[in-house]
C-alpha cells in the first residue's frame, strides 16, 4: 500500500494516520516496529509527525515476529493492541534476566513495547520455565500492569497447558494440593520437602493413553516456580524429558514436553473476554506422533 500525506494530516502522528487504512492503530503500530512502513523511502517511529507530501509505503503481509538476534529465535506474536502482547514463548528463551542467566531475554527483546511492573522486566505479569513453550501475556501500559497482575493474584487468569508424562495417574482427573518451595537437599528443584513452603494447587485431567505415557491437560490455579514440573514429580508420574525433575533426553527430547496451550483473561481496559490457543511445536508434535504410531 502507498499514500501521500494530504495537507490536512499534516502534523498527525503516523500511527494515527495509518490506523484507518490498516484497520486500527495497534495494527499500524506492528507493521512501523516490524519495520514495514517507510515514510519517503525510510523506515520511520511511530511518533513520526509527517508532513504534507510524504510518500508512505506499508508492506501489507502479516508483520514479522519480534527477531531474537542475538539468540537465533523469533518469538511469534499471537495478540497485540494498545494494552497487551500475548507472545507464542519459544523453548529455550528465558522470559525475564535473573541471576546466573547470561544472555538475551524476552523482557529484553520487547524493551520498548512494554511497560509496567519492574524496571528490569517491564510489563512482565507472569512467567514460563526457559524450555516451556506457549502462551504469555505482557503488559504494553502501567494501568494494563496492574491490571493484569490483580487478575493473576484474584487466579482468574486462565492458563492451561499440555504435558506428556510417564506412566498412567489412577484417576481420569485430579488435583494436586501441595505447597512448594525450594527443596531441602537440591537447591535447584523446588518440592514440598521445603523450609520455605508457599501454597500451590494444580489440576489435571488424562487426555490421552500412550504406550508408557500418558498425555495430560494441566490448568494452574496458582503460579509457583517449577509448579507443573513439581507437583507431577511429586505424586510419581514426571514429566517426559524433564532434566530436573524426571529423566533428561527421554523418547529423544532436547527438553521437558511442557506446553502452554491456552490462555484466557479479562481485557484490562475493554473488559471482554481474551481467549487463545496455541499448537504444539513441532519437536513435541513429532515425539507424539510417534508414541500414536506405536
Amino acid at each position: 500500500m502507498q499514500l501521500q500525506v494530504p495537507p490536512e494530516a499534516e502534523g498527525e502522528r503516523l500511527d494515527v494516520l495509518l490506523a484507518e487504512p490498516l484497520g486500527s492503530r495497534a495494527r499500524a503500530q506492528r507493521f512501523i516496529e516490524a519495520g514495514q512502513v517507510l515514510v519517503d523511502g525510510a523506515p520511520a517511529k511511530k511518533r513520526h509527525l509527517v508532513t504534507a507530501g510524504e510518500t508512505i509505503t506499508v508492506d501489507e503481509a502479516d508483520p514479522r515476529p519480534v527477531p531474537a538476534s542475538a539468540t537465533g529465535i523469533d518469538v511469534p506474536i499471537a495478540y497485540e493492541d494498545e494494552d497487551v502482547l500475548v507472545v507464542d514463548k519459544p523453548a529455550g528463551l528465558v522470559v525475564h534476566p535473573a541471576p546466573g542467566h547470561r544472555g538475551t531475554t524476552l523482557a529484553e527483546l520487547l524493551a520498548g513495547r512494554t511497560a509496567g511492573g519492574e524496571p528490569e522486566r517491564p510489563g512482565i505479569v507472569h512467567r514460563l520455565d526457559r524450555d516451556t513453550s506457549g502462551l504469555l501475556v505482557v503488559a504494553r501500559t502501567e494501568d494494563a500492569h496492574r491490571t493484569l497482575k490483580t487478575e493473576l493474584e484474584a487466579r482468574a487468569i486462565e492458563r492451561e497447558y499440555v504435558t506428556l508424562v510417564e506412566g498412567r495417574p489412577p484417576a481420569r482427573t485430579g488435583t494436586i494440593d501441595a505447597p512448594l518451595g525450594r527443596d531441602r537437599r537440591r537447591r535447584t528443584r523446588q518440592s514440598t520437602d521445603t523450609d520455605d513452603p508457599r501454597d500451590a494447587v494444580t489440576h489435571f485431567a488424562i487426555e490421552e493413553e500412550l504406550p508408557g505415557f500418558t498425555l495430560l491437560r494441566v490448568a494452574l490455579e496458582t503460579g509457583r516456580t517449577h509448579q507443573i514440573r513439581a507437583h507431577l514429580h511429586a505424586i510419581g508420574y514426571p514429566v517426559a524429558g524433564d532434566p530436573e525433575y524426571g529423566t533428561a533426553g527421554q523418547l529423544g527430547l532436547g527438553r521437558q514436553f511442557l506446553h502452554a496451550r491456552r490462555l484466557a483473561f479479562t481485557h484490562p481496559r475493554t473488559g471482554e473476554r481474551v481467549e487463545l490457543t496455541s499448537e504444539l511445536p513441532e519437536d513435541l508434535a513429532s515425539v507424539l506422533a510417534r508414541l500414536r504410531s506405536g
